[in-house]
């Protein structure tokens, strides 16, 4: 059986993050193509004028300039062409209500940024074992 790989659409504006992200989907031989924008308006820009492939699977950071997170769940879980990608928050903030927030908008998974590489490392393989599911 031949597995269609499913785009990721990576929504972050740290460089050393998406640098780390593309690393840990070396490291865990993880062959989908990972596409980024640097905030949610860029990313809404490029699901909506197709400049993407429409992933199946978006890792979204909380605090970004322009349109933050949640802002951006917010205008996704709205549109009839979008709202159905499973999203997963790979962010720094701990705060109650970010999570709370989150997981009101389906949310997937809400991840804490960890602190070592190794760590992430872990926290990728993890998201590669749930959209493998997707794949199948």
């Amino acid at each position: 059986m031949i597995q269609k790989l499913v785009n990721i659409l990576l929504v972050e504006d740290d460089e050393v993050d998406v640098m780390n992200v593309k690393r840990a989907f070396t490291k865990n031989n993880i062959k989908n193509e990972l596409f980024v924008a640097g905030n949610g308006v860029e990313a809404l820009e490029m699901l909506r004028a197709n400049i993407v492939p429409l992933p199946r699977i978006i890792i979204l950071d909380i605090n970004m300039p322009k349109m933050n997170g949640i802002e951006f769940l917010k205008v996704l879980r709205e549109d009839e062409n979008l709202k159905n990608i499973s999203v997963f928050v790979m962010t720094t903030s701990n705060e109650d209500s970010d999570k709370i927030n989150a997981y009101n908008l389906n949310v997937a998974g809400y991840i804490l940024k960890p602190l070592s590489f190794e760590k992430f490392l872990t926290s990728v393989a993890t998201l590669k074992n749930f959209w493998s599911l997707c794949e199948m």
